[in-house]
């Protein structure tokens, strides 16, 4: 393994200790990271727009703060870097989500949440990548390029947050600020060997985002961490949280205490497959293995099949497609008519502004509207799906469920066959909070890992949960980076 400063391998609430005990100045500990990141940032491509320098000057004002004696009134997070995904709004930094025409769009204020990691003392390092328009489980687009996985460059890094998670997963930020409307904060949080929060539909304000979905659709899309320890994760959902007046979805809701749930009183479904797509054996064998792990601290582990899974798939795009807002297609034309035969030709000829699965989109948005009684249809079992999801769950309740068909596939191999993320989608349009959880790694080096789930404003539930599988695994294995120039 390349060797690598200590402070690289500690948890964003650890760091925040002992920069308030002055054991480490923040300057010290932003240094670091940023070095880090030069070192890995050529081969991922994760990291897409920087403010070293910015972020240098708050390190020192955060050491002077404390300096002063005013670590009493700091806040908690004071002086540690984070990543911030680029189409989250950070004032003076990019924020196009990959969208060629939106190339020259730079952030004038901050996102609501991006306000409230500034608050609570964060220190952004910068923006990173995402796929085009936040809407494909590869992050790629015209204007970045590619990002690639820090444990195999040759792998993808998940989408949309693949950024953020492939930053956090090589080590260049103890947390990062992503988001997820179909598994963007969970397939990269599991791709890149790190731990992703997913909350409740919602909790936490989505404002100061681009792009964003219909109305009826924001309680689909959420905000939340990617992190390298599962103890940030409930203090930082802490810290993003809370209604805004730009968010007419989101709403107050009790937060829980991970400390205070008991896990011999747990009920545990494990849900191996969805019925349809074909589940890797080290998958299964490392979600049996987080199972038994339960099971050893008194939970009631039963091994669960849930049919309606199998129509994923249907209901996502269903529920999805009546959200409202601008479509999808009508994004990726901007401020001209958009022909997907012309962009198709264009795309053939390598002349496109567009990824192919961008285009490919367009054509799943559009059979919802050729098909009403299919719809029609899929929300109503999305409703059934949902009760029944909540009834097997319980108040006291998790459910262990694949986060994809296997450990991360090459570039490219997605697309073929291209919804293998319904795994992580249907909790999305079931507005249930889950909790990325690495597990190890596989005989290739590659990340394990498994969601948890539960129902809805149970999200200290599954975070409980991550907790105990990061004591019993390990969590976080750090990438060897033996491609990284030394």
């Amino acid at each position: 393994m390349l060797s690598r400063d200590p402070l690289l391998l500690l948890s964003a609430t650890r760091l925040a200790a002992l920069i308030r005990a002055r054991a480490v100045t923040s300057a010290e500990v932003v240094e670091v990271h940023i070095r880090h990141i030069e070192r890995v940032n050529p081969t991922l491509n994760a990291m897409v727009a920087n403010r070293f320098d910015a972020a240098r000057a708050e390190a020192r004002a955060a050491d002077a703060r404390l300096e002063r004696g005013e670590a009493a009134s700091a806040p908690p997070f004071l002086g540690v870097p984070c990543s911030i995904k680029e189409s989250f709004a950070v004032a003076g930094m990019p924020n196009s989500a990959g969208l060629v025409a939106r190339a020259g769009v730079r952030a004038a204020e901050d996102a609501v949440t991006v306000a409230r990691l500034r608050a609570a003392g964060f220190i952004p390092l910068g923006v990173t990548n995402v796929s085009e328009l936040c809407m494909w489980m590869e992050t790629n687009n015209r204007l970045y390029g590619r990002t690639n996985n820090p444990y195999d460059p040759a792998r993808t890094a998940g989408g949309s947050s693949g950024g953020e998670a492939a930053v956090v997963g090589a080590g260049g930020a103890p947390i990062g600020l992503g988001s997820d409307i179909g598994g963007s904060i969970r397939m990269p949080a599991f791709f890149n060997g790190v731990f992703g929060h997913k909350p409740t539909g919602g909790l936490v304000p989505t404002s100061g985002q681009f792009p964003l979905p219909g109305e009826r659709g924001l309680r689909f899309m959420t905000s939340g961490p990617i992190a390298r320890r599962a103890e940030d994760l409930m203090p930082v959902l802490r810290v993003l949280a809370g209604p805004d007046a730009r968010d007419p979805s989101c709403a107050a809701l009790p937060l829980g205490d991970p400390d205070a749930v008991d896990l011999a009183g747990l009920t545990v479904l494990s849900v191996e497959h969805d019925g349809v797509l074909r589940v890797s054996g080290d998958l299964l064998a490392a979600q049996r293995r987080a199972a038994a792990a339960l099971a050893a601290r008194g939970a009631t582990v039963r091994v669960a099949r849930i049919d309606l899974l199998a129509r994923a798939l249907d209901i996502w795009t269903a529920m999805l497609g009546m959200a409202g807002g601008a479509t999808f297609r009508s994004m990726l034309g901007g401020d001209r008519p958009f022909s997907l035969p012309r962009e198709l030709a264009r795309w053939s000829l390598r002349r496109s502004a567009h990824t192919l699965p961008a285009l490919g989109l367009t054509l799943l948005e559009d059979l919802g509207r050729l098909f009403p009684a299919r719809v029609a249809r899929a929300l109503e079992l999305g409703a059934a799906l949902r009760a029944e999801l909540v009834s097997r769950i319980g108040e006291r309740g998790v459910m262990l469920y694949p986060s994809y068909p296997s450990s991360a596939p090459r570039h490219y191999a997605p697309l073929l066959p291209p919804f293998q993320w319904t795994y992580t989608a249907v909790l999305n349009v079931m507005e249930m909070p889950a909790t990325q959880v690495p597990l190890g790694l596989d005989g290739e080096g590659l990340p394990l890992g498994v969601q948890v789930a539960a129902i809805h404003g149970n999200d200290h539930v599954t975070i409980a949960v991550a907790q105990h599988l990061e004591r019993s695994f390990g969590g976080w294995i750090p990438p060897p980076l033996s491609w990284c120039r030394r």
